[in-house]
């Protein structure tokens, strides 16, 4: 069925957060323009990846949302949807990365990438739920810049949210395995 013109009508949505992140992290790892090292970059990144896996942060909600968190530590696991609040507007007209800047992998679409320099740049992380007390959560795992605006919260539902037998394309397990890895395979 062909889609009309009129289909993409640009309507503003409005977004209100629900809460902020305070983390640890101050800094983006990169940001996927710029000219910067690549080499210098990618260690940069396997280093924050590294600690991110442990580092422990704080989703506060409004406390004027009372309730809106009520059952929410049954779940091991919660997906926090944040806004990257340092990301300029006019950086947000990327079609096209190398992903994490790696230019022995080819250009990709901003929708087939992690890129957080989006059209609308709305992050998710899945994290472990350690506590909540009152309307803060506290979590591990959260790559969120300090300040974040958190957009919404969700449990994690590996019954719903796991699909089986996931394709993951070569570039993506070899981004991956250099980020895990302790060897300076940096291109």
């Amino acid at each position: 069925m062909p889609i009309s013109d009129q289909e993409f009508v640009h309507t503003d949505i409005i977004l209100r957060p629900v809460g902020v992140v305070r983390s640890k992290i101050d800094t983006p790892t990169f940001l996927p323009f710029g000219d910067d090292d690549p080499a210098a970059r990618m260690k940069k990144a396997r280093k924050q990846h590294q600690q991110i896996k442990t580092l422990i942060a704080d989703v506060v909600i409004d406390p004027a949302l009372e309730g809106i968190l009520e059952g929410i530590e049954d779940f091991s696991h919660i997906m926090v949807l944040y806004w990257p609040h340092r990301i300029p507007e006019e950086r947000r007209n990327l079609r096209q990365v190398h992903p994490m800047g790696r230019k022995d992998i080819p250009l990709k679409g901003i929708f087939a990438t992690r890129s957080p320099a989006r059209p609308n740049p709305v992050l998710v992380s899945v994290v472990r739920l350690l506590e909540r007390n009152e309307n803060i959560m506290r979590v591990q795992g959260l790559e969120a810049l300090d300040g974040s605006p958190v957009i919404d919260v969700k449990p994690f539902t590996g019954i719903y949210d796991a699909p089986e037998n996931p394709l993951f394309p070569d570039w993506l397990k070899q981004l991956h395995a250099d980020l895990e890895s302790d060897d300076e395979v940096i291109k």
